[in-house]
């Protein structure tokens, strides 16, 4: 029966720790953006395109025509 009182106990502490991070999210704006993360798939990436063997030779070739 202790064992029950100490697993309520520590269930009742960590419960309060998450209600109390929710709180400090939700008050420090971490749920204000709903319009970006939708959109977000939509938008371009500028600097993520790498070079591949094919863009280097046609680069390559470009240079050697002019």
């Amino acid at each position: 029966m202790y064992v029950m009182f100490i697993l309520i106990a520590f269930s009742l502490a960590v419960s309060l720790i998450f209600l109390a991070a929710y709180f400090w999210s939700v008050r420090s704006g971490q749920f204000d953006d709903k319009y970006t993360p939708s959109v977000r798939i939509l938008f371009d990436d500028k600097g993520t395109h790498k070079k591949t063997e094919t863009d280097a030779e046609s680069v390559g070739n470009h240079e050697e025509n002019q």
